[in-house]
């Protein structure tokens, strides 16, 4: 089928040409209904700008929040970003890091990439149903909120994850543990909530799932169920986000309560910095190194019309990358003399 261009979309959409090529370039002055009906008349025709030669390149995406957020300052994303960009690099390709509110407007339409990898994609992504539209090939870190058949991700076994920190802080005593996730759309924080709340209704335990708040630096969150009285009150909290421990550890403290002594904690993180609070905090890794490095592989073969190696899943599409728990002092009880 030949490539509709300008002239195409400009007779569909009932413009000039020259009203297109500022609408799909961001140019000119245009007012903003006209300029969104020329994308969607351009998405609709499955219009994509005529090669040129250029860079290879791979786009980055965050599109879980449609806001403006520097999503590289989080330990996760920091660094699936350095290693996608070696990644990249190695096979003779661009990466270019879009930021966050680029997800939340409709500039997609013009974006000069090969292929994309989006992280953390919610339900109803804007950005995917239109890089799709344009046959751009996409890659998902986490899997994707609205998955097609032939959809690639990669992902960390979230259900056996979370079973194995509900395990180890019943090991070292633990016997009302809370569960501080979130409340955005993508795929993580709900496998991670659902798996925590069939694990309390095997064990016929309430769930107490405490909202995550990323400006909640002193964990105001927590001060509800940190004050109950003593049978009602939490022992342990697994949290789901890198700055949960802290905020963990910020309430704790205004409740005058010890971790790990009266409360045990894990958290999801990659932040080495764990490693040196007091106590050192049992961090979750999802090891985003090794997960931006096979997105990438995958990316690119996709691009270059190869053929990914298979993964041993079940779900097909799937590739998964180990978790790993690391145990320090803040999920292990002291021994009292």
């Amino acid at each position: 089928m030949q490539r509709p261009t300008l002239a195409d979309i400009a007779r569909a959409a009932e413009v000039s040409t020259a009203t297109v090529s500022h609408a799909l370039n961001g140019t000119g002055r245009l007012g903003e209904s006209t300029r969104r009906r020329v994308r969607a008349t351009a998405t609709a025709l499955g219009y994509s700008a005529a090669a040129t030669p250029r860079t290879r390149t791979i786009g980055v995406a965050v599109t879980t929040y449609p806001r403006a957020w520097n999503y590289t300052e989080i330990a996760y994303f920091s660094r699936a970003v350095t290693a996608a960009t070696s990644a990249a690099h190695a096979r003779g390709y661009a990466l270019t890091v879009l930021p966050a509110d680029r997800a939340a407007d409709d500039s997609w339409h013009g974006l000069a990439v090969d292929g994309m990898l989006i992280m953390d994609s919610p339900r109803g992504d804007p950005m995917v149903h239109a890089l799709r539209a344009r046959g751009i090939p996409l890659v998902f870190d986490g899997a994707p909120g609205d998955p097609h058949p032939t959809d690639r991700w990669v992902d960390n076994d979230h259900v056996a994850t979370t079973h194995e920190v509900l395990d180890h802080l019943t090991a070292a005593g633990a016997r009302r543990i809370a569960l501080q996730s979130g409340s955005g759309g993508e795929h993580y924080a709900r496998v991670v909530t659902e798996t925590y709340e069939a694990w309390c209704a095997e064990r016929s335990l309430p769930p107490l799932v405490v909202p995550f708040d990323e400006y909640d630096d002193e964990g105001h969150a927590f001060d509800e169920v940190l004050g109950r009285e003593v049978l009602g009150r939490i022992d342990a909290v697994h949290a789901v986000y890198d700055p949960g421990g802290r905020q963990l550890l910020a309430a704790a403290a205004r409740h005058g309560l010890r971790v790990p002594d009266d409360l045990l904690l894990v958290c999801a993180s990659e932040d080495p910095g764990y490693a040196e609070t007091e106590p050192p905090v049992t961090t979750v890794t999802l090891d985003p190194e090794r997960t931006a490095r096979t997105a990438v592989s995958l990316l690119v073969d996709l691009i270059e019309g190869g053929r990914a190696e298979e993964a041993q899943t079940e779900v097909p599409g799937r590739v998964l990358v180990p978790a790993g728990l690391r145990p320090r002092a803040s999920s292990r009880r002291r021994v009292m003399y």
